[in-house]
């Protein structure tokens, strides 16, 4: 089964997606942002290349857990998704993501132009990768 992440920002998406058995994530590509409508299909068809069975978005939260910037959006794209496509769409907290994935790239040693292209779709990693390692556990938890 198939996951896409999401991690929307006010220029770039980025996008990531599970393995087949759900346990892994990996970046996957960057979206320019050209309008709603062209992004949303740029997903749409992503979805279907990799025959997609559920989306995470990722939810701009403060650290004290109050909606941050971005959260109406975020759930705006996950009802609109719910409806283009009728599968399971979730938000995931995604607070300090991308300062952890800036760690990251500054500990590989990459140049801020390097940085720049690949730290959004190393956030929709860690953001699909918190989904997954949470939701492996509370099926494990379940089975005890």
């Amino acid at each position: 089964m198939r996951i896409l992440g999401l991690d929307l920002g006010s220029k770039r998406i980025g996008i990531a997606l599970s393995d087949a058995l759900g346990w892994t994530a990996q970046g996957l590509t960057v979206i320019h942002r050209a309008g709603r409508a062209r992004d949303l299909a740029r997903v749409l068809e992503l979805v279907k290349k990799y025959e997609v069975q559920e989306i995470v978005i990722g939810l701009p939260r403060h650290l004290d857990g109050r909606l941050g910037e971005g959260a109406e959006e975020a759930l705006a794209w996950a009802a609109e998704l719910r409806e283009h496509l009728h599968i399971p769409v979730h938000t995931w907290d995604e607070r300090l993501t991308t300062l952890q994935a800036e760690r990251v790239l500054l500990q590989a040693d990459l140049s801020r132009r390097k940085r720049r292209q690949v730290i959004d779709k190393l956030a929709a990693g860690l953001i699909l990768q918190a989904f997954l390692d949470n939701r492996r556990q509370t099926q494990a938890e379940k089975e005890r």
